[in-house]
């Protein structure tokens, strides 16, 4: 029998990569819809029999039955089950176990929303299964690139790039050992751009900045660590830095942001040209974005914005990743009657940190809806800016507009055991209201003694 399999074979198609099962998401309410759950197990006497008691075990009553050869392995078989909507956390008990003996295994909801679901990271060391998948640049370059000819530059990007390759989340970041020419480059940026931090940058960069230079080698003729930062910033805000080879889609980067994790380059632009870069590098990462993330109210707007694209179809993806784009990259903020910028983008660029504040570009009031379909050049300065009335006021916004993502869940980040859980039944619910009373309980006790 092959109909059901058919029916589904878009999500065949990508049916080949082993997933923890508490990576899987599974439906669970209770309702009259079916869960399909597909998965593949080496062939030997009896292994069928032996799996499906695993779903009687659980009380889970099944409504079909399929099996065929499997296509990428010779000595394995391909099992499509069908079960009404899950009850009572029952199957996900089941793919658990079920995790044991497949090889592969895939949860289908017959909702086509949830049907399209896309894969998404539920504990911080699954960013370890597309940290690699890198869009471009790494020790590749563009022919435009301004290292495309350099035969020493283009090895050590490479060198850089097989440290993020080889990395793997809990452990520390490698050290880079930077060269002189590499430092001058480095330090001809930080020269220029120190100068205009005080009249430029918003208060929470300038506040942040000499705390850096203070513990993490922030100087001139030196180049800091991303170890020391990360550990730096966990302290702060709970954010860390993982090393990336380049530039990674952004359905991924907004992933990581969900967890505090910022994918940072360790590599830097090409010394020909120290005031321009085509991609991000150590100077736009170490400069721009890491100041910030040792804010608290920042910190929490980037995770924000994470935990919206989880799980998020890929026309909300483009959006919220032009939302990051004028803000995390591009921002401007009203301070104290001025404007302000935040963006790294803004804040790693000597160029466009000037342009930005002067009357040639067009500044909007921040609003969601219009700035995510906002188009914007990549290469070149920006012609539009959006400007918030304070990281707070954007925050507020963003969640506003991300509530109307169509997603059949809703996530929360536990800083505890640094996971994603997905909030769908009401005994889910239940417990966060508990968390939340709790919370409150110390808030009023706190106002109390405050008197």
């Amino acid at each position: 029998m092959d109909s059901a399999f058919a029916a589904k074979k878009r999500k065949l198609d990508d049916f080949g990569d082993e997933l923890p099962a508490d990576s899987i998401y599974v439906p669970d309410r209770n309702g009259d819809g079916e869960v399909s759950v597909l998965f593949s197990l080496k062939e030997e006497v009896g292994i069928l029999a032996r799996t499906l008691k695993l779903f009687e075990a659980s009380g889970v009553n099944l409504t079909h039955i399929e099996s065929r050869p499997c296509k990428k392995s010779k000595t394995e078989y391909e099992f499509l089950v069908t079960c009404r909507e899950n009850e009572d956390g029952k199957l996900q008990e089941v793919v658990k176990r079920l995790k044991e003996k497949a090889t592969r295994l895939k949860v289908l909801s017959d909702d086509k929303a949830e049907d399209s679901i896309p894969w998404f990271p539920r504990k911080i060391s699954d960013l370890d299964n597309f940290a690699n998948r890198i869009l471009g640049y790494g020790s590749e370059l563009d022919a435009d690139h301004p290292g495309f000819t350099d035969e020493v530059y283009r090895a050590r990007r490479k060198e850089f790039a097989d440290i993020a390759f080889n990395y793997k989340h809990g452990e520390p970041i490698p050290q880079a050992k930077y060269t002189e020419a590499e430092k001058k480059t480095w330090g001809t940026i930080f020269r220029n751009l120190t100068t205009l931090y005080s009249t430029h940058a918003c208060r929470e960069h300038n506040h942040v900045f000499p705390l850096l230079m203070e513990n993490c080698g922030y100087q001139e003729d030196n180049i800091p660590q991303l170890d020391n930062i990360s550990k730096f910033l966990k302290d702060c805000t709970g954010f860390s830095l993982r090393p990336v080879a380049g530039l990674l889609s952004s359905r991924d980067f907004l992933a990581g942001l969900a967890f505090r994790v910022f994918h940072s380059t360790q590599y830097i632009r090409h010394g020909s040209d120290p005031m321009y870069t085509p991609e991000p590098d150590v100077c736009h990462e170490l400069l721009g974005h890491v100041p910030l993330f040792a804010d608290p109210a920042f910190a929490q707007f980037s995770q924000e914005i994470g935990l919206a694209s989880l799980g998020a179809p890929d026309e909300w993806i483009e959006k919220l990743a032009t939302l990051y784009w004028f803000t995390v990259e591009f921002g401007l903020c009203k301070q104290d009657g001025k404007i302000k910028a935040y963006g790294a983008g803004l804040l790693s660029s000597f160029g466009e940190l000037q342009y930005c504040l002067s009357d040639k570009p067009e500044i909007r009031a921040f609003e969601p809806a219009k700035v995510a379909v906002q188009s914007y050049p990549v290469t070149q300065m920006q012609p539009v800016y959006f400007l918030a009335e304070s990281f707070e006021d954007a925050q507020e916004k963003v969640a506003a507009y991300a509530a109307q993502i169509p997603r059949p869940f809703a996530v929360r980040y536990n800083p505890y055991t640094q996971s994603v859980e997905i909030l769908e039944n009401k005994n889910q619910i239940k417990t966060l209201a508990q968390n939340i009373k709790g919370e409150v309980s110390t808030l009023i006790d706190a106002l109390n003694k405050c008197k």
